[in-house]
């Protein structure tokens, strides 16, 4: 599976951004998909994550702000980011893998992963 993601860019606090990942190779829809984010100096941190069968889990931290989805005819994933915040600043990568735990792990890394695209959340 290849990944690819895009739509980060500059936006000030309260405002909106969607990320999308684009997947290509192996049949999209048997996989899990997640996003996580990187800020500098920081950890790895688990965003959001939505299976196979389209169930979510959020970071408390994105709780109510942001959403997952995921269009299996277009082999995409989507983070629609509401209400940003300036902490929310991070390079955000979208991950596959078919065991959904490791989306949510921050210490074991997922099968497959994108490149980042930059979020940046100005004050």
């Amino acid at each position: 599976v290849q990944l690819q993601a895009f739509g980060g860019g500059l936006v000030q606090a309260g405002g909106s951004l969607r990320l999308s990942c684009a997947a290509s190779g192996r049949t999209f829809s048997q996989y899990h998909m997640g996003w996580f984010r990187q800020a500098p100096g920081k950890e790895r941190e688990f965003v959001a994550a939505i299976s196979s069968s389209g169930a979510t889990h959020y970071a408390d931290s994105v709780k109510g702000r942001f959403t997952i989805s995921r269009d299996n005819a277009k082999n995409t994933v989507y983070l629609q980011m509401s209400r940003l915040k300036p902490e929310d600043t991070a390079v955000y990568y979208c991950a596959a893998d078919t065991r959904f735990i490791v989306l949510m792990s921050t210490t074991r890394d997922p099968n497959y992963r994108g490149q980042g695209t930059l979020v940046t959340v100005s004050s």
